[in-house]
C-alpha cells in the first residue's frame, strides 16, 4: 500500500493512493487553515468507520441476512496532551434490513471488531479504548 500526501499551501494537503483517487485535508482557520477538507484524525475515524462496515456488510450477506442499509456514527475523544491521541473511540451501527436476526448482527459487529477491521484492532493495540454498539431496524 502506498499512499503520496502532497502539500497544497497553508496547512492543506492532498491524498492520493495509486489508483488516482485523493482526499483532501486542511485545518481549520484559526491554524492557518482553509477548512476545505478532513481534519487528519477525523480522516483516522472515518477509514475506521469504513473498515469495520466493510466487514459487518460481509458477514451478513455471508450470512444470507438481507441487509437493505448499514450506517456507522463514530465518535472518539482525545486526551488533553500533546500529541492528542485518541483515548476512547466508539462505533454505533444502525443496520436496516428485512426480518434481520439480532444474533447474526451482534455476532458481524464482534468479529469486526475482534478479527477482521485492522483500523480497529490497531487502535486497541496502542492502547485506545474502543466500544461497538448496534440497532436494527427493519425496512
Amino acid at each position: 500500500m502506498k499512499i503520496q500526501v502532497n502539500w497544497q499551501g497553508g496547512v492543506a494537503f492532498e491524498g492520493a493512493d495509486v489508483n488516482g483517487h485523493t482526499v483532501m485535508m486542511d485545518g481549520p482557520e484559526d491554524k492557518g487553515g482553509q477548512n476545505k477538507g478532513f481534519r487528519p484524525m477525523s480522516l483516522l475515524l472515518a477509514g475506521m468507520g469504513g473498515c469495520s462496515s466493510y466487514d459487518v456488510i460481509q458477514i451478513l450477506l455471508k450470512s444470507r441476512q438481507k441487509v437493505t442499509d448499514c450506517e456507522v456514527s463514530v465518535e472518539a475523544e482525545r486526551v488533553d496532551a500533546v500529541p492528542s491521541v485518541f483515548s476512547k473511540i466508539h462505533l454505533h451501527f444502525v443496520v436496516k434490513g428485512e426480518a434481520l436476526k439480532e444474533k447474526q448482527v451482534e455476532r458481524a459487529v464482534g468479529l469486526s471488531a475482534e478479527k477482521y477491521c485492522s483500523a480497529s484492532i490497531m487502535m486497541q493495540s496502542a492502547g485506545v479504548e474502543v466500544t461497538h454498539s448496534y440497532e436494527i431496524i427493519e425496512s
